[in-house]
Order: structure tokens, then C-alpha cells, then sequence
């Protein structure tokens, strides 16, 4: 479901396939046990092949919540608009500002910039 990487001191997280439902608790844990793993780095998670429903966007609100409580910048990829636009409404009723690219190598620059500074 999901693969992981270091790119330039920034952990790369791609989303493969969307998230069953069962699976969102599991996911987070995951991704929260990587996040703090290479803390303090800064984390992209990339919608490579999923969409973002329900599940999905669950999984990166919380997954954001996560980071911002352990003081670590998140990004969000998706090369989809119709993507972006759905995490984009989803994050603004959640009253989350998530930052999202339509481009992962430009998220893995900025975040890995950012973290640099």
C-alpha cells in the first residue's frame, strides 16, 4: 500500500493504492512510526496511484495532525487535480492548512530547502 524512501533528507512516502477503510489506523501508525524515524526530517507523502477518497484524505489529515504534533513539516503530492482539489476541500473543512504539489520533486526540493534553513 505503501513504499517509503530517502531522497535528499527528506522522507518520501508514496501512496500506491487507495486505503481500505479497515486499513486507515494502520496506515497512520505506519506512517507516524517513519515520521518519527527519521525525525527531523521533513516528510512528502505522494498520491502515486491512489485516489483521494475518504480513506486517503483521512489518512493524510491525521498523518499531518501527526507531524505537526511531533514539530515536522508535511507536504502533500498528487499529480492528479482532480486529487488535489478533493484533499484541498477536505483539508480546508478539517480546518487543516496542508501544504499540496502537483509535482513530488518540487515538494522533495522546497521540503528539503526549508529543512536546511
Amino acid at each position: 500500500m505503501l513504499t517509503h524512501a530517502w531522497e535528499h533528507g527528506v522522507l518520501v512516502i508514496r501512496l500506491e493504492r487507495e486505503p481500505d477503510v479497515r486499513d486507515r489506523a494502520a496506515l497512520v501508525k505506519e506512517i507516524g512510526d517513519l515520521a518519527r524515524g527519521h525525525s527531523p526530517a521533513p516528510v512528502v507523502i505522494a498520491f502515486d496511484g491512489a485516489e483521494a477518497d475518504a480513506a486517503a484524505t483521512g489518512v493524510v489529515l491525521r498523518a499531518h495532525r501527526l507531524c505537526r504534533r511531533l514539530g515536522i513539516l508535511m507536504t502533500v503530492t498528487a499529480r492528479s487535480a482532480p486529487v488535489r482539489r478533493a484533499l484541498e476541500a477536505q483539508a480546508a473543512l478539517s480546518g487543516v492548512h496542508l501544504v499540496i504539489n502537483a509535482r513530488a520533486d518540487i515538494a522533495i526540493a522546497a521540503a528539503a530547502f526549508a529543512n536546511a534553513a
